[in-house]
């Protein structure tokens, strides 16, 4: 059964799960999805303990893991990175004991890989990654789902991210694409390529479900044929110093209309993870205008606000997928195959 294969297990990263059973989270949040919509109660998880370990901000992930444990009828936490001190203070697997004590799950968003995964080996509860420097599973569930929303299906179609090839959404694009059977193509500078051992294993999985995997820095190329145009920000957190160095290389990357009439499809979409600098109207945009003379980064207001743009369902699709993840890792109720 289904839920025998997720009870009590952890999302850490995507290439932890088969094709079948990433899609059956994309499937069961589309499920939820209809649930809510149709003002359904769905408390699967009624009398649960959510923690929420926030040592990078975030408006989405901490909204949707919010909204989507209080749907399931959990009782979230937040503990942002002053209340923490993972690491500082208190060794992570001092802190992933105490709190699998006293919580039944534990989501983190942070830095480092290896603190999620030792929250995961010492806590004895189900942990949940939004967002590490390597990976950004959580994100993918509602990516994937948004893409077959509008399409129906995901095997054959292609999925192309434009701009820095090595970031975590980058990596988890590639592998979690590989797995479901999308094409994935990679464009970018070949300074910011993935790396080869995340390549190799993108083809690992792409050489059992059929993905085409494509890592070029050639932008004709890598768009041409895609259903899917994909960005992300040009300078993560933690990296404020590279700005400069960003814009020169990654401005030839800049998801644009041209771009898009390039894929030569009509019926494409474009999705971003958000926040997306596409203009001027926030104190971080005014600042990158007067320094640098540019009105938008990764993705241009005309793009981002075009008929092609899907980025605000695919945020609403976070609160789904996330409680999606929770209710097959964590409930103790019967969830019905979708």
């Amino acid at each position: 059964m289904i839920k025998q294969v997720f009870q009590g297990r952890s999302l850490l990263a995507e290439k932890d799960f088969t094709k079948e059973e990433l899609m059956y989270l994309i499937d069961l949040s589309a499920h939820l999805k209809d649930l809510k919509k149709r003002g359904i109660p769905h408390h699967y998880l009624e009398g649960k303990n959510i923690a929420l370990l926030f040592e990078k901000a975030s408006t989405r992930t901490r909204a949707a893991f919010t909204t989507a444990a209080i749907d399931l009828g959990a009782h979230p936490e937040y503990l942002g990175k002053n209340d923490i001190q993972l690491g500082k203070k208190e060794s992570v697997e001092d802190t992933a004991r105490v709190l699998g004590s006293m919580f039944d799950g534990i989501e983190f968003r942070g830095f480092k890989q290896n603190t999620v995964e030792q929250l995961a080996e010492f806590s004895g509860v189900p942990v949940w990654n939004g967002l590490t420097d390597e990976w950004h599973p959580t994100q993918m569930i509602a990516d994937f789902l948004t893409v077959k929303e509008n399409f129906g299906h995901l095997e054959g179609l292609t999925l192309a991210y434009v701009g820095d090839g090595r970031n975590n959404v980058a990596n988890s694009l590639l592998i979690t694409g590989a797995i479901l059977g999308v094409n994935i193509h990679i464009v970018s500078p070949e300074s910011l390529f993935p790396e080869k051992d995340l390549i190799d294993m993108a083809q690992s999985f792409a050489d059992q479900s059929g993905s085409k995997i494509r890592i070029t820095k050639d932008v004709a190329e890598g768009v041409k044929g895609a259903d899917v145009l994909y960005t992300d920000v040009w300078v993560s957190m933690g990296e404020e110093d590279k700005f400069a160095e960003r814009i020169e290389l990654l401005t030839p990357y800049q998801l644009n209309m041209d771009m898009v009439r390039a894929t030569g499809k009509e019926d494409m979409i474009i999705l971003h993870c958000l926040p997306a600098f596409h203009d001027t109207k926030t104190d971080y945009g005014h600042d990158v205008k007067e320094k640098y003379h540019i009105d938008a980064m990764e993705i241009t207001d005309e793009a981002f606000r075009s008929k092609h743009a899907r980025q605000f369902d695919q945020a609403e699709n976070r609160m789904h997928s996330i409680k999606a993840i929770m209710a097959a890792t964590l409930g103790n109720l019967f969830i019905p195959k979708v």
